[in-house]
């Protein structure tokens, strides 16, 4: 390999081993969760740190690729989606460890019956999996995998727009727990947000791979139409 070619393995090894550890973040939080353990969570969150410099590491190896050796064509498309990559990633992380803040604050544990009737666990396992997909489609350059992302953000929205109604039904219901409902509701939006990250990897994996810069094409129709 030409000395571009291994910074770039490297680079991308060092995504993968990022993804890993906001996987891992991501189903920490939720043990914590389920289970109400505390000291779990407080790990999740002084583990934010081992994503933060992962970021600024990833930052400052792009930069210095882009110094030495002035990339162009795939390889340059690579390190513009691998910093956006970058910042998603600690994104999700930073949603992990708001979700584990949330136990660590909660004086009393969540109800499994709520956490299952306002579809918190549902849309928690998915979320999850998309994240793992996402990193499979960028280890395996597999557009396929990616494009399927979108779809299947579907139901984390779905989810998540209904979540008000259901979370003032258990307001109602439960006046003394009031707390819990508001949580409840909270992580379902942070959830919901893991979705729109993944998205926005997807993206740049297509983008790379295929030179594509999708969320532009639906407003460059749009522009089309109106001139027709």
């Amino acid at each position: 390999m030409t000395p571009l070619e291994t910074e770039i393995t490297a680079l991308k090894k060092e995504l993968v081993s990022m993804w890993m550890l906001v996987q891992s973040q991501m189903n920490k939080a939720k043990e914590a969760l389920v289970s109400f353990d505390k000291d779990l969570a407080r790990e999740v969150l002084i583990k934010e740190k081992r994503v933060n410099s992962f970021e600024l590491k990833i930052d400052r190896d792009c930069e210095n690729i882009f110094a030495l050796y002035c990339p162009v064509a795939v390889d340059l498309r690579f390190l513009l989606a691998a910093l956006k990559i970058n910042t998603n990633l600690e994104r999700i992380g930073d949603i992990a460890a708001g979700i584990a803040l949330y136990v660590v604050e909660a004086k009393e544990n969540f109800d499994p019956k709520k956490l299952e009737s306002t579809q918190l666990l549902r849309m928690y396992d998915e979320s999850v999996n998309i994240l793992i997909d996402t990193r499979m489609a960028f280890e395996k350059e597999d557009t396929a995998l990616a494009r399927s992302i979108f779809k299947r953000d579907d139901v984390l929205d779905e989810i998540n727009e209904k979540a008000p109604v259901v979370i003032a039904d258990l307001i109602r219901s439960d006046m003394d727990n009031v707390a819990e409902a508001l949580y409840i509701l909270s992580i379902i939006r942070k959830l919901e947000r893991v979705g729109d990250q993944s998205k926005n990897i997807a993206e740049e994996i297509i983008f790379y791979v295929e030179a594509k810069i999708l969320k532009h094409q639906e407003s460059g129709k749009r522009m089309l139409e109106g001139e027709e």
